[in-house]
């Protein structure tokens, strides 16, 4: 009987193991996917934000068009990608890449870098870029702690049973837009250099 006792005893703490273990990784795979849910949610605000700047540059620069159609193709990309978050990390970078070149042409417009709206749209721009950068710090800190608990013994074994799988991190090249899309400080007080670089500008 005491043998009965132990065996029945193992199997009920295996049983808990079990239930705890499989308990503990649908909670951290449920908070993957809401912390990627944040992502995206900030993603689109960048979206929606972007025809407005085109719109804002192409007043200004309209001549520009291989700057303006490059950030517009980027985006319907990136907007269009449902992938991995590894696919659509390669998305956004390009994204962010256009974007970095739309804003250092702006250099060459004082008119535009001095335009209200321009200002405001590089601030919701950077507010933007913030957020995706806080909300990519926590969905790449939940897909770490799922995946260790995916790979550790013995929840691997449960984790296997189940069907659990590795998430994916998501990368960007961080920082460089963000710095990019800055609102910029206008310096009314140099007119002589506005005016030559709104002549360099026009001479594009």
């Amino acid at each position: 009987m005491e043998i009965l006792y132990v065996l029945v005893a193992l199997a009920l703490l295996v049983v808990g193991y079990v239930i705890v273990t499989y308990n503990r990784l649908v909670s951290l795979r449920t908070r993957v996917r809401e912390a990627w849910s944040d992502i995206q949610v900030q993603m689109k605000r960048r979206y929606d934000l972007i025809p407005n700047l085109v719109e804002t540059v192409k007043s200004y620069a309209a001549h520009e068009r291989g700057t303006l159609e490059s950030v517009v193709k980027a985006r319907g990309e990136a907007m269009s990608n449902e992938g991995s978050p590894e696919s659509q990390a390669r998305s956004e970078n390009m994204l962010q890449s256009t974007l970095k070149s739309l804003f250092a042409l702006a250099e060459n417009y004082p008119q535009l870098k001095a335009d209200a709206n321009f200002a405001k749209l590089q601030a919701d721009l950077a507010d933007t870029e913030n957020r995706i950068k806080m909300a990519r710090r926590y969905y790449n800190g939940s897909v770490r702690d799922l995946n260790i608990k995916i790979e550790q013994f013995p929840s691997n074994l449960v984790a296997g049973q189940f069907g659990f799988a590795m998430a994916q991190f998501f990368e960007l090249d961080a920082g460089e837009v963000a710095a990019a899309s800055q609102p910029v400080r206008v310096d009314f007080g140099g007119g002589q250099g506005g005016g030559q670089g709104g002549g360099q500008g026009a001479g594009r």
